[in-house]
């Protein structure tokens, strides 16, 4: 499932994080990279160990965990620290799938990657290029967004980020362990759960209401992982 969550970030928000990043000291994204992904990445990365880098990625944890389309679609069991990335004078990413696990530098719990989450930090007339290009059983998706929105996808599709001939693109990324493992199971989830919700807005909790949430509770307990 391929979702844009919008307004995650606040205004407040965007202008603290840009203003960090402006003085931020940029290091070679390669160096973060696997094996295969280092070969086609060329963009700049924040080191875990910069002194703004934690505060700044639990600014952008707690702005996606309070968001409802977050915790619907992704059904967060645990949520690496975001970190953070700029792509400048031809700076890209080639294809690549994301390593199935990742460890936080920070706490260091290791997660399996069921979803990936990108941030984006600036609006995108500032850039030219920098499309992140998600490959999926649907097809082809360019995602360009405006600051302080998020895309969400699962982490096993192939994607990439275009080169940026213009200006820079900043961004945040993360990556999720849901309590349901399954993309498929996750999208189905997450369909009946906006279905309740706009049910529920029109017939408030009638009978019809009340049993299809307890459908969902029901599968939620069947799919979900301790």
């Amino acid at each position: 499932m391929l979702l844009h969550i919008p307004d995650v970030l606040n205004g407040q928000e965007l202008a603290l994080l840009r203003n960090a990043l402006s003085a931020a000291d940029w290091r070679d994204g390669a160096a973060t990279a696997g094996v295969q992904a280092a070969r086609v990445k060329q963009n700049l990365q924040l080191p875990a160990d910069a002194p703004e880098a934690k505060p700044m990625g639990e600014i952008v944890k707690a702005a996606l965990l309070r968001h409802p389309l977050f915790q619907s679609a992704a059904l967060p069991h645990t949520v690496l620290t975001p970190r953070f990335n700029r792509y400048e004078g031809g700076g890209h990413y080639g294809n690549h799938v994301d390593s199935a696990l990742h460890t936080d530098p920070y706490t260091g719990i290791s997660v399996r990657t069921d979803a990936s989450t990108t941030v984006f930090l600036n609006s995108p007339d500032e850039y030219d290029g920098g499309e992140l290009i998600v490959e999926d059983t649907y097809g082809v998706h360019e995602v360009k967004l405006p600051a302080g929105d998020a895309i969400l996808y699962p982490s096993t599709s192939l994607h990439r980020v275009e080169p940026v001939t213009r200006g820079a693109r900043l961004a945040s990324f993360l990556w999720t362990q849901s309590r349901v493992r399954d993309d498929a199971r996750r999208g189905m989830l997450f369909q009946l759960d906006m279905t309740i919700l706009s049910l529920r807005a029109k017939i408030s909790d009638a009978s019809e209401v009340v049993a299809l949430t307890g459908h969902y509770h029901n599968l939620l307990r069947q799919w979900a992982e301790a």
